[in-house]
């Protein structure tokens, strides 16, 4: 086997390695046969062609067409020429397929199915990261870049995956390196011997030896240090990108270690998140339960509160986590004469809805589930450890329904120190606007209870606000501030905007997130789908507990306690939720099934797929386009480079050639010397003129460069050795210095403007020279053709008469 065809091979073979890590982002894994299958045609083709020894850039563009070809082929069959040829109705189908995938990708929940978009998009970008990997290791015969890509490729599938591609994907990736980097090293072993031991038997002599240990030694450092920074920025990635965690509460810190009170838990903004993960074009499911609640319409389902305001957004504390009790203690604050009825609900949760907080209606009093869960006692929230997560899990949970008066709430004694420090905390970069607001709306209230009911009443119906989900979502200061100047957005900015009045007012408050009750089904169940996301504030009341207050209008429903007149189960008493509130989960679709396209894109019409698990990234980098950035970046910042790649390894191969021992290896220096100072001007603009001698052509650069000094006596010192070797009857010991062809250079670039020198850098005049070689390549192959069938036909025509004699 081929040194080159060992190095596809590998390379091959590390590209695969290092697709595994998108293995956990679909739920199936057929695709990655297909991948593989095409990317062994992308490579075939590639080896073909080096062994046809076509130009490198003709083997790059053939490895392109026949991608091309084949990604047709699999996905565009039915609009393409003959099957096979890619028109113009191929490719606006291909890229209709791709904008359907990026949807897709935003659309469901990580592992998502393997639809006709998503397929594609992981094929290709596995394709696109193959063939970088084939032209930087074999085409061009540098494996230590080649990590570049896969690194890319890597870093892609952590970000986006839950939690992180795991410790296996990277060690697959790291080996498919490692073994692409010793499969380098053997083909060069092969070509240039044992690195530097001692003095070289061969005719390369010392020098040989010493030349082949440096380009190996150089090869080793370089790897070396690439892939030490590969590793570096493989870790440090999924860390510096909390953006994709997993969306609405991505898996974040769940418990280390056993026992109580050990581990932590903290998590990403959920509310910045909402808004995208609400972009969803369907009502899924994301989960089923049975209760016997006898408030249907107040069964929330919430997840976690958002206790902390740091002026740039709202965030849930890092709070220390326990073991799951038999039964959970009493709600904090909850007195004993407050109404309170226990009920049981079982809830299953869809295999598509998978996060690490469990939904759980407040206060949740006993949970029984089976898996890896711990307990956060402030919060009152369960959250998974060691990957344990919400996909499909049942479980049955006893909760408390309660049910304060007015009088009670109105009587509250006021909350302890260290709670009410905690929870009224405001920052200092809260505009005043948002204090004298507040204070202008509760103005006559005689007590906390009095003050949020304003503030409830005056967000929901009598300040003028507009439910409007194309608002940009924000959960900052300035974002408040524009809410209360606009008067337009969706449950988030109503949600936290009132929070932070509450606190400014003295009241603790927080943010809570999870899903409004959902729709009866048929057979007595309820479904909780996408669109039933929500968002709302609780204040806490000495002797009730944590309260949940309801701003948003036309969202969930107003609770009882905050209605004019005394509370009732008669579903005609006018104290039941107003207008636009939904009133309880019903058999017929909620008013959000018909929310429109603008609305569900935005925002407020649902819930996401999985919060945490859908759209792993924030509203302005959806998932799928973060991965069309990676590789269409790849793709921008390779091709331009090509010619400046092409130019650097041909100069690099010119001055790098030893002069050697023999008179036929001085005068081949001196050629090649020359042939890069002619390539040099020319890349300046001073194209070469063969029909002049080497003097005459070294004092036409000295003119048309501008050369002076040290520069204009190099070019002639080269010239001279030229002239030498062509026409002196004894050449003698030509030679010309590397550094002669350096200072041509050097005054060249210092005569040129800085376009001359970015034209001559970036796109030399001299790699035209490629496209001379591909023609030169194809006479050569057609002579051999000719000559070939003449002497096949010449052989028959001898081969006749014999046959007739016989």
């Amino acid at each position: 086997m081929s040194g080159r065809t060992r190095l596809a091979l590998c390379a091959y073979a590390a590209t695969m390695m290092a697709a595994g890590a998108l293995l956990p982002l679909v739920e199936t894994s057929a695709w990655v046969l297909q991948a593989a299958f095409l990317l062994a045609l992308q490579t075939g083709v590639g080896a073909l062609a080096r062994r046809m020894r076509t130009a490198r850039v003709l083997t790059v563009a053939l490895q392109v067409l026949g991608t091309l070809l084949a990604l047709t082929v699999v996905f565009a069959r039915e609009h393409a020429w003959f099957g096979v040829l890619p028109g113009p109705q191929a490719g606006r189908y291909l890229a209709e397929l791709l904008t359907t995938g990026a949807d897709d990708v935003g659309r469901y929940a990580i592992p998502a199915p393997a639809t006709e978009g998503i397929r594609l998009m992981l094929i290709g970008g596995v394709l696109l990261i193959g063939l970088a990997v084939d032209v930087l290791a074999v085409t061009f015969r540098a494996a230590a870049p080649a990590g570049l890509p896969l690194l890319a490729l890597y870093s892609v599938a952590a970000g986006l995956s839950d939690g992180g591609a795991g410790w296996l994907w990277f060690l697959l990736a790291a080996c498919g390196y490692l073994v692409l980097l010793l499969a380098e090293g053997r083909d060069r072993l092969s070509r240039w011997g044992r690195v530097f031991g001692g003095v070289s038997r061969t005719s390369g002599g010392l020098a040989a030896g010493l030349e082949g240990s440096g380009r190996a030694s150089a090869s080793v450092r370089t790897g070396r240090r690439i892939g030490a920074v590969a590793l570096g920025i493989s870790l440090a990635v999924p860390a510096a990108l909390p953006a994709l965690d997993g969306g609405l509460l991505g898996g974040t810190g769940g418990g280390s270690g056993k026992g109580s009170g050990g581990g932590t838990i903290s998590a990403v903004n959920p509310l910045v998140s909402l808004q995208n993960n609400l972009n969803q074009p369907e009502n899924r499911e994301v989960m089923t339960y049975r209760t016997d609640s006898g408030n249907p319409q107040d069964f929330y389902l919430r997840i976690l509160a958002l206790d902390q305001f740091d002026g740039s957004e709202w965030r849930p504390s890092t709070r220390r986590l326990q073991d799951v009790p038999d039964r959970l203690p009493q709600p904090a604050g909850l007195g004993a004469d407050v109404s309170v009825t226990e009920i049981r609900t079982n809830i299953s949760a869809s295999r598509s809805y998978q996060q690490t907080y469990l939904p759980l209606p407040y206060p949740a009093s006993e949970v029984d589930i089976q898996g890896r869960w711990r307990y956060e006692p402030e919060g009152r929230t369960l959250v998974g450890d060691d990957g344990q997560t919400t996909r499909g899990v049942r479980y049955e949970v006893s909760s408390l329904s309660v049910e304060p008066t007015a009088e009670q709430l109105a009587g509250a004694r006021a909350p302890r120190s260290d709670l009410a420090r905690e929870y009224t905390r405001v920052p200092r970069s809260l505009p005043d606007v948002v204090g004298r607001t507040a204070r202008q709306v509760t103005e006559g209230a005689s007590d906390d209870y009095e003050r949020a009911v304003k503030l409830q009443d005056w967000f929901a119906s009598e300040g003028g606000f507009r439910y409007d989900t194309t608002v940009t979502s924000g959960t900052g200061t300035a974002a408040i501030e524009r809410f209360l100047k606009d008067k337009e957005g969706f449950c988030v900015h109503f949600s936290f905007t009132m929070a932070a009045m509450a606190r400014t007012l003295g009241i603790p408050a927080r943010v809570a997130v999870g899903f409004t009750p959902g729709t009866v089904q048929a057979d007595g169940s309820v479904s909780v789908g996408l669109r039933d996301a929500h968002a709302w504030p609780e204040l806490y009341f000495e002797g009730v507990g944590w309260t949940r207050f309801e701003p948003t209008p036309s969202r969930g429903s107003t609770p009882a306690y905050t209605l004019p007149d005394t509370p009732s189960q008669d579903p005609s008493d006018p104290a039941l939720p107003t207008d636009g509130a939904s009133a309880a989960p019903t058999a017929a679709p909620s008013a959000t099934e018909s929310c429109p396209a603008q609305m569900r894109r935005q925002g407020e019409c649902g819930a996401s797929a999985a919060p945490g698990a859908v759209g792993s990234s924030g509203p302005g980098n959806p998932a799928g386009r973060i991965a069309l950035w990676a590789l269409g970046s790849l793709l921008v910042v390779v091709l331009p480079l090509l010619p400046l790649l092409w130019r650097s390894r041909v100069r690099a191969r010119r001055l790098g050639s030893s002069g050697g021992r023999t008179p036929a290896d001085a005068a081949a220096r001196v050629m090649a010397d020359w042939r890069e100072i002619t390539d040099t001007a020319w890349d300046h603009g001073i194209p070469p003129d063969e029909s002049q001698t080497p003097r005459k052509a070294a004092a036409r650069v000295v003119r048309l460069g501008g050369l002076q000094g040290t520069a204009a006596a190099a070019i002639h010192r080269v010239a001279g050795a030229v002239e030498r070797v062509l026409y002196a009857p004894e050449p003698g010991p030509a030679s010309a210095a590397a550094e002669d062809v350096h200072a041509v250079r050097a005054g060249l670039r210092a005569s040129a403007g800085r376009w001359g020198r970015l034209r001559a850098t970036l796109a030399p005049r001299s790699s035209v020279r490629v496209i001379w070689a591909l023609s030169e390549r194809r006479a050569e192959l057609g002579r051999r053709w000719s000559a070939r069938v003449g002497r096949e036909r010449w052989a028959a025509r001898l081969r006749r008469p014999s046959r007739q004699q016989g």
